[in-house]
């Protein structure tokens, strides 16, 4: 397989300068001679034109003589090169592409939407050119190919309660998964000579199907996480205040007793409305 031929061609100024010369003095030779020889030299000088090219910043030229590769022009100016050099333009600016939203299954057979969003770049111009048919078209459909063998790689969430606790997953590693991804579409482009500088999640949700049954099942998950919280923190208040009651001798409480108040300031601390007291005016047999 061939590789990319960085070539410099003939300086365009000069080259004008001759076209210059031998156009408009073959003109003046046939006013002044009366002699239409000079024609075909005008001819030859309006194919000479042909071969002139200007090179924009951040872009290039593949030059082919009769499908034969010849070199690439990266540095810009003007110049010019043989007029029978067929000459194809490629960028070699940064280029964005946003995936469409995809719908495929994580490890765990979810359902879920994705898309992703891509900078790149042609950095071998001889393999974007031939060894691809489109090599924008190359990259959209490579792009979705790796989107979906991502999405199966790793679970949209961590399920530890059904004994799915996972290191990595699509909503939380976001660093992991953004270099995972950029790896994938370096093996894939690579053949295109596409250099990846960024690639990362563009969008992620689960599919609208199961998107309402798995919201419920996170609020249901953080009302359990709080309320685990809520208990274990009454528990060390009651714990405290019993300590505290003892340490001062303020009170001398039997077990039935003990349990009461234990029971009450747990209903009071672990309750999601707050307590409405009660004077108690008697003693505490009452």
């Amino acid at each position: 397989m061939k590789e990319e031929k960085i070539i410099t061609p003939a300086n365009g100024y000069l080259m004008l300068f001759v076209f210059l010369i031998l156009f408009f003095g073959s003109i003046a030779a046939i006013i002044a001679f009366k002699n239409p020889l000079p024609a075909i030299t005008i001819l030859l000088s309006i194919i000479l034109a042909i071969g002139f090219i200007m090179v924009n910043p951040n872009n290039s030229r593949v030059l082919l003589l009769f499908g034969k590769y010849v070199g690439t022009i990266k540095q810009n100016g003007f110049y010019w090169v043989n007029p029978f050099y067929t000459k194809k333009k490629i960028s070699l600016r940064a280029s964005n592409f946003d995936s469409e939203r995809l719908k495929v299954n994580d490890k765990l057979g979810n359902p879920i939407m994705i898309s992703t969003i891509l900078v790149w770049r042609v950095n071998n111009t001889y393999k974007a050119a031939f060894d691809v048919d489109n090599y924008e078209h190359f990259v959209r459909v490579q792009t979705d190919a790796a989107v979906r063998k991502l999405a199966s790689m790793y679970p949209y969430d961590n399920f530890a309660d059904e004994g799915h606790d996972e290191d990595i997953t699509l909503r939380s590693s976001v660093n992991e998964v953004s270099e995972a991804l950029e790896k994938e579409l370096e093996e894939r482009l690579s053949i295109a000579g596409i250099e990846v500088l960024e690639a990362r999640i563009g969008y992620l949700a689960y599919a609208q199907e199961i998107a309402s049954a798995m919201l419920k099942r996170q609020q249901a998950t953080a009302i359990v996480a709080a309320r685990h919280k809520i208990v274990e923190g009454a528990v060390s208040m009651v714990e405290m205040a019993l300590e505290e009651l003892n340490k001062k001798e303020l009170l001398v409480l039997d077990e039935e007793r003990k349990a009461a108040m234990v029971s009450n300031l747990l209903v009071i601390l672990c309750g999601d409305k707050d307590a409405s007291p009660v004077v108690n005016a008697g003693t505490l047999n009452q």
